[in-house]
This record gives C-alpha cells, sequence and structure tokens, in this order.
C-alpha cells in the first residue's frame, strides 16, 4: 500500500492505496455526459431504491490481474569490513574490490513472481478502460476480466502517477460501457455506490452517501470525493456511481488506521478523469496547467498567524492566500503578489484548495481563467494564461515511436558479420514523419540514439519516450549497409 501525508490528525495513518490485493504466489459507455439526473427522485424521507444502479454499474466494472514476471536484478550490498580483511595489502596487487568504495559490492539476486489485482471501469463500447495507475504500475502482463466472466488481454495506452489514472485497452466490440455524469452536480448526502472487486471478492456493490467535495488529501490530486461507502483493498480503479448507476468517480483510496475500511472512501471524480483521458488518447501525456503560486486556505493561515500571537483580517474567511508567486509563472505575469486572497475562478466560489485544485486539473497549458482576488480587503480580478511545468504554454508531448513514421527490425546474424557490428535496428520503410523529415533512409542501421545502445524497438521506444520529455530531440548514429557511418539529428516538435 501507499502511504499519504496525514493532513487532518496526526494521530491517524492515512493509508492510500494501493487498493489492490497482492500475492507472491500464482493464484482476476460512453464517455458523454449522463442524460439521466444526477440524483434519483424519491420522495423526502424515504429509502432510496439502489438495485436499479447496481444493475446499470456492474456490468461495466472489470477485475484487472496485474502479473509482473520474475525478473534478474542486480543490488548494491556493503561489507563495512571488506576494506579491512579481504585483502591484506590493501589492494596493491588489485584484489581488493571494496577499497575505496566504503565495502559496497554488486550481486544479481532474482525476483519473484509477483501478481496483484484491482478493478476498472469500461468507458467506451470498443474496449477503453479506466483504472488507477497503481494498479497496472509495473505490469509485465494485465489480464482483465469481465462481469461474464470472458477474459481479455489489456495493454496499457498511457498512465498519469499525479492523478493516479491509467487508461488501458482491450480488443473488444459492443462493451457495456458505463455512462458518465458530471461530477461537479454531486451534492454532498446523495446517495452513491462503490462497485469493485474487494479482498478478492468479484462483483461487489456497497452503499453509503457523499461526505464531501474537493478534499485534499495532500498529494496528486486535491480535489476527491469522500463517501463512507465501503471501500477495501481490490476497489482501486473501480466505480463510484450515483442512484442512477452513473460514474461519478474512480475509487482510488482510503483513510484508515488499519488499512481496511473505516468509512472513509475517496474517488478521483470525473470531470478530472474525462481531462486526463481525453489528454493520454490525444498527447500520449497528461497536459499540467500550473498557475504559479504558493499558499494555503485562508482560515489555516489565520489560524497560523493566531497561533504566533498576530492578528490577521483579510476580508474574507474562506478562499486561498497566496504565501509565494513563481518567477515567471502565471500569476505573475498576471500581477498576484504575496498576500493576495483568491476567491473566485471564473465566476466559481474558491473556499480551499480542493476548489482550485479541481478547476485547474481541468484546464491545459495556454488556457486562459479569469481570477477574482482581494488585495488588502479590496476586490480586484486578473486574466491569467496557464502555463505548463517547462514554464511556457506548449502543448508537452510523450511521443510514440510512431511519430517517427518508420518500420524497423533487428539485424540478422549475418548483417552483424558481413558489416562487423554487434547489434542495430535497421530501418526497414520510411513511411514518412520525422525520419523522413530528417533525411534518415530506407536501410539505415540505427545503433546509438541519445547516447544509448538500441538493439530492439523496445530500446527505441524507450528513449524516444524519454526525449519527448526533457529535449525533444533525437541524436541518431549509425551505419548504412554499405559500412558508412551516418549521423541525423530529429527533431521530435515542429519548429
Amino acid at each position: 500500500m501507499k502511504k499519504i501525508v496525514n493532513v487532518a490528525t496526526p494521530a491517524v495513518c492515512v493509508v492510500a492505496l494501493a487498493l489492490s490485493v497482492v500475492a507472491f504466489n500464482k493464484t482476476n459507455a460512453a464517455t458523454t455526459p449522463d442524460p439521466s439526473p444526477a440524483v434519483a427522485n424519491v420522495t423526502a424521507g424515504q429509502p432510496v431504491d439502489l438495485t436499479f444502479a447496481a444493475e446499470k454499474a456492474l456490468p461495466s466494472v472489470v477485475y484487472i490481474k496485474n502479473t509482473q514476471n520474475s525478473k534478474v536484478q542486480t543490488v548494491e550490498y556493503s561489507d563495512p569490513f571488506e576494506d579491512f580483511f579481504s585483502d591484506p595489502f590493501g589492494g596493491f596487487f588489485g584484489r581488493g574490490q571494496g577499497q575505496g568504495n566504503g565495502g559496497r559490492r554488486q550481486r544479481q539476486v532474482q525476483t519473484p513472481k509477483r501478481v496483484a489485482a484491482g478493478s476498472g471501469v469500461i468507458i467506451s463500447a470498443d474496449g477503453y478502460i479506466v483504472t488507477n495507475n497503481h494498479v497496472v504500475d509495473g505490469a509485465d502482463e494485465l489480464m482483465v476480466t469481465l462481469n461474464d466472466n470472458k477474459e481479455y488481454s489489456a495493454r496499457i495506452i498511457g498512465a498519469d502517477a499525479t492523478t493516479d489514472l491509467a487508461l488501458i485497452k482491450i480488443d473488444g466490440k459492443n462493451l457495456p460501457a458505463i455512462q458518465i455524469a458530471n461530477s461537479d452536480d454531486v451534492k454532498v448526502g446523495e446517495w452513491v455506490l462503490a462497485v469493485g472487486n474487494p479482498l478478492g471478492l468479484n462483483n461487489t456493490v456497497t452503499a453509503g452517501i457523499v461526505s464531501a467535495k474537493a478534499r485534499s488529501m495532500g498529494q496528486g490530486v486535491s480535489s476527491m470525493i469522500q463517501t463512507d461507502a465501503a471501500i477495501n483493498q481490490g476497489n482501486s480503479g473501480g466505480a463510484l456511481v450515483n442512484t442512477s448507476g452513473a460514474l461519478i468517480g474512480i475509487n482510488a483510496m482510503i483513510y484508515s488506521q488499519t488499512g481496511s475500511n473505516i468509512g472513509y472512501g475517496f474517488a478521483i471524480p470525473t470531470t478530472i478523469m474525462n481531462k486526463v483521458v481525453d489528454d493520454i488518447k490525444k498527447y500520449g501525456t497528461v497536459q499540467r496547467a500550473m498557475i504559479g503560486i504558493q499558499g494555503s486556505d485562508v482560515n489555516a493561515y489565520v489560524d497560523s498567524e493566531k497561533e504566533k500571537g498576530n492578528e490577521v483580517d483579510l476580508g474574507t474567511m474562506e478562499g486561498i492566500y497566496i504565501a509565494k508567486v513563481i518567477e515567471d509563472g502565471a500569476a505573475a505575469d498576471a500581477g498576484l503578489k504575496e498576500g493576495d486572497v483568491i476567491t473566485h475562478i471564473d465566476g466559481q466560489k474558491v473556499k480551499a484548495f480542493g476548489d482550485l485544485q479541481n478547476i485547474i486539473a481541468q484546464k491545459r497549458p495556454g488556457d486562459k481563467i479569469t481570477l477574482t482576488y482581494l488585495r488588502n480587503k479590496q476586490k480586484k480580478t486578473a486574466t491569467l494564461t496557464l502555463k505548463n511545468e517547462k514554464g511556457n504554454t506548449k502543448v508537452v508531448k510523450d511521443a510514440d515511436i510512431d511519430v517517427l513514421g518508420g518500420q524497423f527490425k533487428s539485424i540478422s546474424d549475418s548483417q552483424k558479420e558481413q558489416l562487423n557490428i554487434g547489434y542495430g535496428l535497421q530501418v526497414m520503410k520510411v513511411n514518412g514523419g520525422k525520419l523522413k523529415d530528417a533525411g534518415v533512409p530506407q536501410g539505415f542501421i540505427i545503433q546509438r540514439v541519445n547516447e544509448q545502445s538500441v538493439k530492439t524497438i523496445e530500446d527505441l521506444q524507450k528513449i524516444v519516450k524519454e526525449a519527448s520529455k526533457s529535449k525533444p530531440v533525437l541524436w541518431i548514429e549509425g551505419v548504412y549497409p554499405t559500412g558508412k557511418k551516418g549521423y541525423f539529428t530529429v527533431p521530435l516538435e515542429d519548429e
């Protein structure tokens, strides 16, 4: 299980789920808004019939098995006595391998095969499934079992550790996609169902209410839906649905001293989920907008000042107190200063950081927002252009190997012998894309990219992804079929 910072009560241990069941042995709709109401139309004070919601949601929730195969890994270990006793001549004859490095040595170990399980939600009839990042993280194999016990192999389309969301895909048709509601319409006190596979028990439904919204948990998504519907290990990635059976959130974590449910569960709102899914499909990675401030809830700031003996009057007890404005950030460009208090964004009231996070998480770099804020208790407005983590408004792409526009295969043993090289990846076809733009010809054998050896297509894919996140350019070294060496520079972004 992951652990998150306890931001509420120091005596309570906050456990953020890897709500996935782990065993070290062998061991399981459309993205359009829901047209039905978010709250069932029932007489006030009368029991809510949740059977309809359960029947609607259950077919859309799947069981995900994450298998991590046994691997050989190199680990470092330390022998504090090695430098003294391994070689009485202090390495004079080249024997004391620990000499001068504190006895640090390396050895290879075999890791055990591991199997973990969680849940997921089908969001489109052609096989797209949303789950938590920690459910699929590190997987060598992913198997998805539907409510009708049909099994599919799945592949990861994209994942985002910050929001703890992942998009995976199975090859299926006419799958039971869940309806997706607008989580902004959810009300505190509304009845909800948590659907998933907790503790190895498939197709489980629990009921509760929405306990709070825009709940900040101190890391990742800071705008969670809180519910008292029972959520346990294995519920990760499952559905939180309203009484119409429409999805309002993806179950992600619990707040517990024991690791089991004590009435505090949290789900990632669909407003954030929709944005993450859309970004992964379009760009391969999440477009994260930055407002460029550091601060705290106004009431928390006022309380901290009172503890110091200071009386503070900001003109409000709700909003975000700006403690620091990041240089060259969006807020700095718009003239905001330390001591300002943000009260509204695009007309929406901002009571706490969770409200701000919910709004900003739905934006992309380059989007404009209008802030209403107080400075010395005087109301002001400003328009901000949000930036990305690199400090500009460009789209950040996690490039796939497809951007190169080529087809590749590892060279044969005969090619290795003929050209006197040990490895390489040959360009079998240039269809267009970045290789064609850079003049890389068909037949060229790629050996190194960005100073890393390229032996397989997987090697090239990894390097392309790494480059797209930092310096979006590939420096390719290799040889022509004639044996002549060649060098190419391949930009991954358009100028």
